[in-house]
């Protein structure tokens, strides 16, 4: 990888794993401190997809309530690149927590695009699903975009 690309993985990625753990405990407001709210943003989740950040944010407090108690989470990266003021990263991530209720294992294929916007790196797009083959986890009111 690049120096660029190192840089922007060590200053990004331990702070996407903390706000992703805090989600999965019911705490939105790191996840929300991470975004960009300048537009264009994009949500294609595992459950719930949005464009724009007046779409979005009211998602992500709907996904923090449905969590409790995380037992464990990881961010596992594949591939990531960073040139200029954009980023990207593809991966896995590896859930342990409670979902509405009942302890549940998962993972999510996920990629990100991030924007630098101010000297700090924000996550613009955020596309997620469960890979080929593994069940899905049963969560409460999916809902497309508009």
């Amino acid at each position: 990888m690049s120096t660029e690309t190192d840089a922007f993985l060590a200053e990004m990625i331990p702070r996407q794993r903390a706000a992703d753990a805090a989600i999965h405990n019911g705490d939105v407001a790191p996840r929300i401190a991470l975004w960009s709210q300048d537009d264009p943003v994009t949500l294609f989740g595992a459950r719930l997809s949005g464009t724009g950040w007046a779409e979005v944010e009211p998602m992500f407090h709907s996904v923090a309530s449905w969590f409790t108690h995380a037992d464990s989470f990881d961010l596992e990266i594949i591939a990531a690149g960073a040139s200029g003021n954009l980023a990207y990263t593809v991966g896995y991530e590896h859930t342990s927590a409670t979902v509405d209720g009942t302890p549940r294992q998962y993972t999510l294929r996920v990629t990100h695009v991030y924007r630098r916007e101010d000297g700090n790196w924000r996550i613009v797009h955020r596309h997620a699903d469960f890979p080929p083959g593994e069940a899905t986890v049963p969560l409460p009111g999916a809902r497309t975009g508009t």
